[in-house]
């Protein structure tokens, strides 16, 4: 390790820092930078590891050429192969043009692709094919488009877990982690916490007039035992909440805790270890299950009572529609017949079914409909003897229907 170079690449950059993971991690970029080798960036969310693909790009022979940073997570699947590899003229609606893509775009130059993870499993396949021939296809193109790009990618998910799952190929997996550099989390960097802080509080200071913030002894420690979750970045937020919020400019322990989550799940990186420091989503996962448990007993449930009002609707519907066709029958269609002389005389035709719809309904203004259905089913049991299939035939509602009518209004 050149301790020279080491300290120039930190000072070029920014990079606050001794811990021997760190100067580790800066150490292999700068050695894979004047190769083409793919490098896999992995490490916790805030941790920085933005950093390094710039630090690799700077040093190799593409620094004359474009960089582009991307991350994976933030454009939409339906976009996101047009956005890598370009599109043709017409290959989707608002294709109003040609693209060429980043791929097309950053020829000779350096791709950082982070959150690689996220990426979906068809563009998974096309950035293979990248690796390795250096060939792709625009989206909605048939030519060979050809690219010489350098790729360095970075996620914070357990990619073996992720492999396990299918939800990211093994090989490109192993084709993107030729040379794979490990980021530290915060809380494993012992001092440079303290000196992070000193550099934002500094920031911060220079930034906006305002006397610069320190630390008391107590408050160090605090600081050195809490986990930071958010690593590097939690640490920035917090420095400039108390930069600009704290009326007293040496924060104490008690001061501090005042910006630090007390909640004892928000101290720990991951709320559930599996004892390998890698999270695990156990407990969440089984959150989440009860919920859709619960939901799909809920709509089931609501599926039940729904149906249980839709036979409800229909039978009265059903049986609504014979009443109403019945009355208008004999109202308004009497039968003709002749006479024993021969004469035409308009007449009910018997004392039959008419008769009886006829007395059913002959005091609407003092009956409901439900009274109106009760009443006919009655009469048309006892004219057929209690033959329900017969009442029911002559009624003109199905069977079930009766039965059920039967049942409500208890004629059982």
């Amino acid at each position: 390790m050149n301790t020279t170079e080491l300290q120039r690449i930190k000072q070029r950059y920014n990079i606050v820092g001794n811990c021997d993971a760190l100067n580790r991690a800066l150490d292999v970029a700068l050695q894979v930078s004047p190769t083409d080798l793919s490098v896999l960036i992995v490490g916790e969310s805030g941790v920085g590891k933005e950093i390094i693909p710039r630090v690799i790009h700077d040093n190799s022979p593409r620094r004359r050429e474009k960089y582009f940073a991307i991350n994976c997570g933030s454009i939409p699947e339906g976009t996101i192969d047009s956005e890598l590899f370009g599109h043709e003229k017409g290959s989707f609606t608002g294709a109003i043009g040609e693209s060429e893509g980043y791929f097309g775009v950053a020829n000779k130059g350096t791709i950082f692709l982070d959150e690689v993870g996220e990426l979906p499993l068809a563009t998974q396949a096309r950035l293979l094919r990248v690796l390795e021939t250096g060939e792709y296809i625009r989206v909605g193109g048939t030519k060979v488009m050809k690219t010489d790009v350098r790729i360095v990618a970075a996620t914070n998910v357990n990619m073996q877990k992720a492999i396990s799952e299918g939800r990211f190929r093994e090989d490109l997996y192993y084709r993107l982690n030729t040379i794979p550099i490990q980021m530290p989390p915060l809380r494993e960097r012992g001092e440079d916490i303290i000196l992070l802080f000193r550099l934002f509080a500094l920031q911060m200071a220079e930034k906006y007039r305002l006397p610069k913030i320190t630390l008391t002894e107590d408050a160090k420690r605090v600081m050195l035992k809490y986990k930071w979750p958010g690593n590097v970045r939690q640490l920035k937020n917090i420095t400039e909440q108390m930069s600009v919020l704290s009326q007293q400019r040496e924060i104490d322990s008690e001061a501090l805790l005042h910006y630090i989550p007390q909640d004892p799940e928000s101290t720990m990186l991951a709320t559930i270890n599996n004892g390998t420091g890698e999270h695990s989503y156990e407990n969440e996962r089984e959150m989440l299950f009860k919920v859709i448990y619960d939901t799909r007993n809920s709509l089931a449930d609501m599926r039940r009572e729904i149906g249980a009002l839709r036979k409800q609707l229909d039978d009265a519907n059903e049986l609504n529609s014979s009443i109403i066709a019945r009355s208008t029958q004999q109202q308004s269609m009497p039968t003709v017949y002749s006479n024993a002389d021969g004469e035409s005389v308009s007449s009910v035709a018997s004392m039959g079914i008419q008769d009886a719809v006829a007395e059913e309904i002959k005091e609407p203004e003092t009956l409901n409909l439900e009274d109106i259905g009760r009443q006919m089913i009655e009469k048309a049991l006892e004219r057929n003897g209690g033959n329900r299939k017969k009442a029911a035939q002559e009624l003109g509602i199905s069977d079930r229907t009766l039965y059920r009518r039967i049942k409500q209004y208890g004629l059982d």
